[in-house]
């Protein structure tokens, strides 16, 4: 049965009044056949744009049907949106050299996609000719003192440039040896080479650092970037640049132990190498869907509980076992777990009393290519926006660990903090509300971040991150279906009182800890120090820039007049075509720093200034 939880009633106690009035507990073995289906070989992990995301809304709508609850618009469950999905390699994909040696130039080499080159999923498309100039680790890092591009112009051209960075086997090094700076990433390097004015990137393995790893193509589709780089992005096997530069009289050997030796780069023009290459990738856009069922209240207020149904398919470029692509990712904890609770809370509270505030339940899709489907949502809402009082969100409660329970978000409603204090948790539940893992580091990773963006009071529900987290591991047989029923009963009870209060939660803006990696693009999120801007990315691309989802309390793209909804085209000089330009731009400065910044807001073009401040 539900706990009996005293109720604090126009200030009186009011005892021994069930939290769940005469309801029976939520089942373990519901919920936990909720989750085997959705997580099931079959489903086969339920990327946003498949089939078989289809067939879990079809699972979804017809346990909404089942328990009575109505459609939101009173016609259908799905809410469809259009969602652009990852690229694919289309027709007509071809790469091919010159070589001249001595006075003569060699015929044409045709190189075999997929064995000796391959482009990135985020290159942009069309067709290139022209000259190569070797760039060495194509780093530019002012704070080392470290610059490939120095003394070289690139400009229209193809730069090819070795991958990771120098040194990285020296714990000595100021790269920082073995743990990888974020120079070594692949959008840096193409980030870097664009604002050099390169036309497109080659990148090869440096097989020097590498003696016993295998000069291997990354596989298609599992490195994560933008829709479009805005120049061409491939990788190509290190037996044929050491051609190129031995045409030139170089062997690349030397030269990646020579850098390491002094960090003095080694760049130069390939004057007897020239490339011809076509890059066609196809950018699908499919109608998927969100599912919604309201619960009319009393009242035109109302409650969204919600959670995201999609995960991750055959795993792709948000995997964590990039080795294991191909493999069903079941998504079990992540979140099967959430969207069976929200289906388990659509039952229990479709066979109440109506409540005095109404519910309304939403599983959205595309959440793990940046949140899709809330963002969607909140910019198409079926309810007045302004009567809805909260947003519960539910994303991986499957996995509670010693009765933790991490709850985050309750600074952003006036009367959310009290709600959680007077509503004790079933044992051995325990909710903690702060701490490295309890969603701070996580806010804007989830739907609730949707909800915030349009100022609604959000609670974030999450049982902590584990080793199975974008993995195939993630599967139906460790989820601990009694705590996550009786977690669920905990979120009703707090829906109750949501419900029935006298006084709904008022937004706060929360002016969040600038705790940052150097050089994020929200520079609020984790742990470390540097420039810190202020601004939310929308994984939403637009044509061109970085559009804000939102921009935080006090922050110094606030206080320079930013806005949500605002799209930076231009940061310092730069142009920024993308979240991963702009993360690359601003790691370029340090606090303190006044930048020029350039925005479209509507049909109208703003320049202003904002003073960088220092993430703590």
């Amino acid at each position: 049965m539900w706990k009996t939880t005293p109720w604090l009633v126009f200030g009186c106690l009011v005892l021994a009044i069930p939290a769940l009035l005469g309801a029976a507990a939520v089942s373990p073995d519901a919920y936990l056949e909720h989750v085997k289906y959705l997580a099931s070989p079959a489903l086969k992990g339920r990327a946003t744009g498949t089939p078989e995301l289809d067939k879990a809304a079809d699972y979804i709508a017809g346990q909404f049907r089942s328990f009575g609850l109505k459609p939101v618009d009173g016609k259908s469950y799905r809410r469809s949106f259009p969602a652009e999905l990852s690229a694919k390699l289309g027709d007509g994909n071809r790469f091919s050299f010159t070589r001249t040696e001595g006075n003569q130039t060699e015929g044409k080499q045709e190189l075999r996609e997929g064995r000796d080159w391959e482009p990135f999923s985020y290159s942009t498309s069309g067709q290139f000719s022209g000259s190569v100039v070797f760039a060495g680790y194509g780093i530019t890092a002012k704070e080392y003192n470290y610059d490939d591009y120095a003394g070289i112009d690139v400009t229209g051209k193809i730069v090819l440039v070795l991958r990771h960075e120098p040194q990285e086997n020296n714990e000595q090094s100021v790269f920082g040896g073995k743990r990888l700076t974020s120079h070594a990433t692949f959008t840096s390097k193409m980030s870097n080479a664009k604002a050099h004015g390169a036309r497109g990137l080659i990148l090869v393995n440096d097989v020097t650092a590498h003696k016993n790893g295998e000069d291997r193509l990354e596989k298609f589709g599992t490195s994560h970037g933008p829709r479009d780089a805005g120049i061409f992005f491939i990788q190509m096997k290190e037996n044929h640049a050491e051609q190129w530069l031995r045409a030139e009289g170089h062997q690349l050997a030397q030269i990646e132990t020579a850098i390491d030796g002094d960090l003095k780069p080694r760049s130069f023009a390939l004057n007897k190498v020239g490339v011809d290459m076509a890059v066609n990738l196809i950018h699908e856009s499919k109608m998927v869907h969100n599912l919604a069922a309201y619960l009319p209240g009393k009242t035109a207020e109302y409650i969204v509980i919600g959670a995201h149904y999609d995960h991750l398919g055959l795993g792709g470029e948000n995997s964590l076992a990039p080795n294991q692509t191909g493999t069903i990712h079941p998504g079990a904890d992540d979140n099967a777990s959430g969207t069976a609770g929200v289906i388990e809370l659509a039952r229990w509270f479709s066979k109440q009393p109506r409540p005095k505030r109404g519910i309304l339940f939403m599983a959205f899709a595309g959440e793990e290519l940046g949140l899709l489907g809330s963002n969607w949502y909140v910019n198409h809402p079926d309810l007045p926006q302004e009567n809805a009082v909260a947003m519960l969100n539910l994303d991986m409660i499957g996995r509670i660990r010693e009765g933790k329970v991490y709850v985050s978000g309750a600074q952003t409603g006036t009367t959310l903090a009290k709600i959680l204090e007077e509503v004790n948790p079933p044992a051995p539940l325990h909710i903690d509300q702060g701490g490295k893992n309890a969603g701070t580091n996580m806010s804007d990773a989830s739907d609730h971040a949707s909800f915030v963006s349009k100022q609604i009071p959000v609670l974030f529900f999450f049982s902590g991150l584990h080793s199975d987290y974008h993995r195939p591991g993630d599967t139906a047989d460790k989820i601990d279906a009694p705590d996550a029923a009786k977690l669920l009963e905990y979120i009703a009870d707090v829906t109750n009182r949501l419900s029935d209060a006298d006084d709904r939660p008022q937004f706060v803006r929360v002016a969040r800890p600038t705790g940052g990696n150097r050089g994020s693009a929200s520079g609020s999120t984790q742990g470390g120090y540097g420039p810190y801007f202020g601004s939310i990315p929308d994984f939403n691309e637009p044509p061109k820039g970085m559009r804000f989802s939102d921009v935080r309390e006090g922050s110094p793209a606030a206080q320079a007049g930013l806005k949500a909804g605002d799209i930076m085209i231009e940061f310092d000089g730069k142009q920024i075509g993308n979240i991963y330009d702009f993360t690359y731009a601003l790691q370029d400065h340090k606090p303190g720093d006044e930048v020029a910044v350039k925005i479209l807001r509507g049909d109208q073009t703003i320049e202003t200034k904002v003073l960088l401040s220092q993430r703590r």
